[in-house]
């Protein structure tokens, strides 16, 4: 004869009744709170919120992102905030820099930007012509560092050789050219990245035609920024190019004013013959040759204008003073078109 248990023990049921109800709570207060959850990671702060930025500091913690997000009007609450991002296994994913963010974005829309790397882009623009020292002061009105910072590693030797730049410092090699660059890039980055742009440019061709001449890569390039430092209108590159090439096969001097200001340190503007009697390593009217090196970050066109100069018996030119200028084969036609062009005779 069989006994009933529960008739036995009739404690069971409502222990049994009492765990199926907590069982029940608990199941319903996850399913609340996986619906506030959802709810706040898809649900933005201010729908028609508008667009700022947001920065991220280097090293600074998920906790300190959190309350920043907050603080800032992005998101409602710091401790969902930083669930979802450990949730999605995000946590050393969000990168440092500057992000275009709205209150209009969900948490979890503004978690795919932080981690993407999207950051907020600035606009460097670095003309043709420009020395290193000038370069460096662009780079620092644009709002990246100092310009002594800037110089000091633009003229690190080491730098330069990691770099496979065979000179002393990158005069000439930092590409004259519209970069994007991040507001904490570094001048390690924006240097890299305008020598690698030069690099691009100076193709394989450009290299072999470089051989033909019997040049290396730094001369031409220092012929280059002299052409590009001479040139008032750019039809003419091609021409100033001739008279030089035509000038060092004749083992003639070069005499560029701008190898002479180059050489000048604090040049106050106003060359004077004893200026040119002085003797550096870039004053031409005293060296035979190119100067000791770059002059300027050449463009591309004074690059291949060293390298594919004109064909023309030129030895000689003078400004016009309207950016062109006299072209001359002999030192007679050019005497006169200076006392002509510049004396006014």
């Amino acid at each position: 004869m069989t006994t009933d248990t529960a008739s036995k023990r009739p404690w069971i049921r409502p222990i049994a009744i009492a765990l199926g109800t907590l069982f029940l709570l608990a199941a319903l207060m996850a399913g609340a709170g996986f619906w506030h959850m959802n709810k706040f990671t898809t649900s933005p702060m201010d729908r028609n919120g508008k667009e700022r930025l947001f920065t991220i500091r280097s090293g600074e913690s998920l906790t300190g992102i959190s309350r920043h997000l907050v603080q800032e009007g992005f998101v409602k609450d710091v401790t969902r905030f930083r669930l979802l991002v450990r949730y999605q296994g995000l946590s050393k994913k969000i990168q440092a820099g500057e992000y275009a963010l709205s209150p209009a974005m969900s948490p979890k829309e503004l978690l795919t930007i932080l981690t993407s790397g999207r950051v907020k882009l600035y606009r460097l623009t670095i003309p043709e012509g420009l020395n290193l020292w000038e370069t460096a002061l662009l780079v620092e009105r644009a709002g990246f560092g100092t310009q002594e910072n800037f110089l000091a590693l633009a003229r690190d030797p080491e730098l330069a050789a990691s770099l496979e730049i065979t000179a002393e410092d990158l005069e000439g090699y930092l590409f004259p050219e519209t970069y994007l660059f991040a507001r904490n890039a570094s001048h390690r980055e924006i240097i890299q990245k305008m020598v690698r742009r030069f690099q691009a440019v100076y193709t394989p061709q450009w290299q072999e035609r470089t051989r033909e001449l019997g040049f290396t890569r730094h001369q031409i390039v220092t012929l280059a920024s002299i052409i590009e430092k001479e040139t008032g209108t750019g039809s003419e590159r091609p021409l100033i190019s001739s008279v030089f090439h035509n000038r060092l096969k004749r083992r003639m001097r070069l005499e560029s004013d701008p190898t002479v200001i180059y050489g000048i340190p604090n040049f106050n503007g106003n060359i004077t013959r004893k200026d040119l009697r002085r003797t550096t390593p870039y004053n031409t009217y005293r060296i035979k040759g190119l100067p000791k090196g770059p002059i300027a970050n050449p463009g591309r066109h004074s690059l291949e204008s060293a390298l594919f100069p004109a064909s023309t018996d030129f030895l000689f030119f003078v400004s016009k003073k309207d950016t062109t200028h006299k072209f001359s084969t002999n030192l007679r036609d050019h005497n006169r078109a200076v006392r002509r062009y510049q004396l006014g005779h």
